[in-house]
């Protein structure tokens, strides 16, 4: 089996948006959960790679995109997004009722509340998101990519990262705290973990 690191292409976008549904719940297939399979896609995937594709690079499996990394380098992304992203989804997914609580309607308020900045974690001004499908699980690609995407941002001068995750995706949380991460504060249902970048 064949697997390989490379930068984003544009044409990868839809399988970005894939793969994000396909590890949407938890690391788990979320398809059954969402009726609008861009959802996910929208909010945790495309505009990154769209907004800062230096950043972004994708795993294949015998040339087939099976796993990414994305990111971005400080705190000006939520600001972008409210510029260039956001608005036309905004127009295209009206807020849901109160009273909806499907995960369809939990996607667009987040959507429509926009990328939260937490002052609390300004010293890990970077951050990424990292998914990869069954197919390269286990086999050591998922730290290759975060290695490619932590060698850019040193290159770029970016002096820490952190990300999110559940407090009961413990695999991923595993994962993270394997390849250096640590807890840098804990939210109501999930877990900031950070990590310095000596330059």
């Amino acid at each position: 089996m064949s697997f390989a690191i490379r930068p984003y292409h544009p044409s990868d976008l839809c399988a970005l948006y894939r793969i994000c549904l396909l590890t949407g719940d938890s690391g788990k297939d979320a398809s059954a959960l969402y009726s609008d399979p861009e959802l996910l896609g929208h909010y945790f995937a495309g505009p990154y790679a769209v907004l800062e594709p230096d950043l972004c690079f994708v795993l294949t499996h015998e040339g087939d995109p099976c796993g990414y990394v994305l990111g971005a380098r400080d705190p000006g992304f939520a600001a972008r997004c409210e510029r260039e992203w956001l608005p036309v989804l905004r127009a295209r997914y009206s807020l849901p009722a109160p009273d909806d609580t499907s995960p369809d309607a939990h996607v667009v308020r987040l959507i429509h509340a926009g990328y939260p900045v937490h002052p609390e974690l300004a010293a890990y001004p970077a951050h990424l998101h990292i998914d990869l499908l069954p197919v390269a699980q286990g086999k050591g690609w998922g730290r290759r990519l975060m290695e490619t995407f932590l060698e850019r941002l040193r290159d770029a001068g970016v002096p820490a990262v952190h990300l999110g995750v559940g407090t009961r995706n413990e695999r991923a949380i595993g994962f993270y705290e394997a390849v250096g991460f640590h807890l840098v504060r804990r939210y109501e249902g999930w877990l900031a973990l950070g990590m310095r970048l000596p330059g």
